[in-house]
């Protein structure tokens, strides 16, 4: 049981804010993506490689790491206490680096704080799952 009140309003607000990072990834602008980041991201890559704000928004905007596809398999979320979000699920990413296009199913955890009453995007853990048997 939630110690506190959760309304439709709040899962729209974050879902809304969730869609918005996943737009700005796969278009990346600084500013956009400056907004949406809290100045606190922890962003821990499937691979281990963890970024920070700074070191993300770069290699977003540089195209160093560009998001193709972002296609959710499962999306739920959570409100532990007041002022926190999270989302949790499956999603099937497709990325290109220098190293080629990488095509992810990912289990993933997204966090969210509420700062200067708006949703900000503050840490995300991912891990790649193995391929389904065909």
């Amino acid at each position: 049981m939630l110690g506190f009140s959760l309304h439709a309003a709040d899962v729209a607000a974050i879902l809304a804010a969730d869609d918005a990072r996943i737009a700005a990834m796969k278009a990346p602008d600084m500013g956009k993506l400056s907004a949406i980041f809290s100045d606190d991201l922890h962003y821990a890559h499937s691979n281990g490689v963890v970024d920070t704000k700074s070191s993300f928004v770069d290699i977003l905007v540089s195209g160093r790491t560009r998001y193709l596809e972002y296609d959710h398999v499962e999306r739920k979320t959570s409100f532990p206490t007041p002022g926190v979000a999270l989302v949790s699920g499956r999603a099937r990413i497709q990325a290109a680096s220098e190293k080629g296009v990488m095509d992810s199913v990912l289990s993933y955890l997204a966090v969210w704080r509420l700062e200067d009453g708006k949703w900000r995007f503050l840490a995300w853990q991912s891990c790649k799952l193995p391929p389904a048997n065909p």
